[in-house]
């Protein structure tokens, strides 16, 4: 019933930029938290950053005054802009949503989806 679609990732030189963009679409009746997570081979999934419907954010250390995340709620879309990369952000970068939404059954429902997932590569 809901589908997050990523787009942006890619290949970045150390110090380059990226923005991330992941877009809800489906029978949507509002959003809650968005973020953004990542995974690197061989470790375990970790919060990148996360912004609530109000704003507020929240940011992993090892991103802080270089990873900004914003939302337009009027796109059901979340973005993540990188700067100064770093060959340690390379990983696969996970969309992720708490989202009220109509169910077959159409009853409101609450469920927390996840996007298919965009790669991002910071070499030289």
């Amino acid at each position: 019933q809901v589908q997050l679609v990523e787009s942006g990732g890619g290949l970045v030189q150390p110090g380059g930029s990226l923005r991330l963009s992941c877009a809800a679409s489906g029978t949507i009746f509002s959003i809650n938290a968005m973020g953004w997570y990542r995974q690197a081979p061989g470790k375990q999934r970790e919060l990148v950053a996360a912004i609530t419907s109000g704003g507020s954010t929240n940011y992993a250390d090892s991103v802080k005054g270089r990873f900004t995340i914003s939302r337009d709620n009027a796109k059901n879309t979340v973005y993540l802009q990188m700067n100064s990369l770093k060959p340690e952000d390379t990983a696969v970068y996970y969309c992720n949503a708490d989202v009220d939404y109509l169910n077959k059954w159409y009853e409101r429902s609450r469920y927390d989806y996840w996007g298919q997932g965009t790669q991002v590569t910071v070499s030289s």
